[in-house]
């Protein structure tokens, strides 16, 4: 006679998705919440920090014309429109793989980011005056990127498992891209754009950590495939921000500093400084939220 099989634990759920893992989702999220708050405090509140802002704006001009051809057409994209659409196409993806809480949520997450930012931006900071004839308003966090974004990141939350690591990749690629264009046109500052990636990233997290048995996944066939492409993005995501992250923090050591006095050179170091800034954020960002969807939406058996 066969044995019987031993039965489940009270209170576990067979299927149910990892605590571990959400948990961690959670403290990202609150980690990158801070990190929004901190990116004001430093570059924003702070006379030091809006000084080097200032060489960051100004040191845009150079070379503008040539490349504003290629950042207009980029920022152009990026609309309530482009809002709308993207929730759409989320929303398909999720009831093509029969997610329905999966769409709500995706939804919310885009939805709630977008909101965020213009409350974060028009009541929650305000920008004080201290540097003499650079005086206008909050811009922090930048509503371009932050639309762009919460559209990649709604995607990567949406798609099947096998396909998160190429949207991920290629939605840092686009979040890095429209963020950069709006420093090209002077629409925004640096800081700008690392808190609006920052202000997405904490919602992303949020929809991993409240993952839940109908918006997790179901690891078949394909799961081998998964984990190696995921392990690859991860990685070159990784190399990727931890190499800007370099240049940007020697860049903003130069102009703290102030080696070099001639302004040309403290804005194009400063400029440069920034734009690495954002690759930076954008993609660690990214592999974060990868890694963490990827782990917190494995089922367990």
């Amino acid at each position: 006679m066969p044995a019987s099989r031993p039965a489940a634990p009270r209170g576990h759920d067979p299927g149910a998705p990892p605590v571990a893992p959400r948990v961690v989702a959670a403290v990202f999220a609150l980690v990158m919440a801070v990190g929004v708050h901190l990116t004001w405090r430093a570059f924003v509140a702070t006379r030091a920090g809006q000084q080097v802002e200032e060489y960051a704006f100004d040191g845009a001009a150079h070379g503008q014309y040539r490349l504003w051809t290629v950042a207009r057409p980029v920022l152009d994209v990026v609309s309530i429109s482009f809002v709308v659409l993207g929730i759409a196409v989320t929303a398909v993806v999720c009831v093509m793989r029969q997610r329905w809480v999966l769409a709500a949520q995706v939804a919310a997450l885009i939805g709630g980011s977008n909101a965020t930012t213009q409350v974060v931006k028009h009541w929650v900071y305000d920008r004080p005056h201290l540097l003499p004839g650079w005086n206008r308003p909050n811009s922090l966090p930048s509503g371009h990127t932050t639309v762009a974004m919460s559209v990649s990141v709604g995607l990567l939350i949406a798609v099947p498992r096998t396909w998160r690591p190429t949207v991920a990749v290629l939605g840092a690629g686009w979040t890095a891209a429209t963020g950069i264009s709006t420093l090209v046109g002077q629409w925004h500052t640096p800081s700008d754009v690392v808190a609006a990636v920052l202000v997405v990233g904490v919602w992303g997290a949020l929809v991993c950590a409240l993952t839940t048995h109908a918006t997790g996944d179901v690891v078949g066939a394909g799961g081998a495939l998964a984990t190696r492409s995921t392990v690859v993005a991860g990685v070159l995501l990784g190399v990727i921000g931890a190499a800007s992250t370099l240049a940007a923090g020697l860049s903003l050591a130069r102009v703290w500093s102030g080696t070099g006095s001639a302004r040309f050179d403290a804005g194009l170091i400063a400029y440069a400084g920034g734009v690495a800034g954002v690759v930076a954020v954008t993609t660690v960002v990214f592999a974060v939220l990868l890694l963490v969807r990827q782990s917190t939406a494995r089922l367990t058996a």
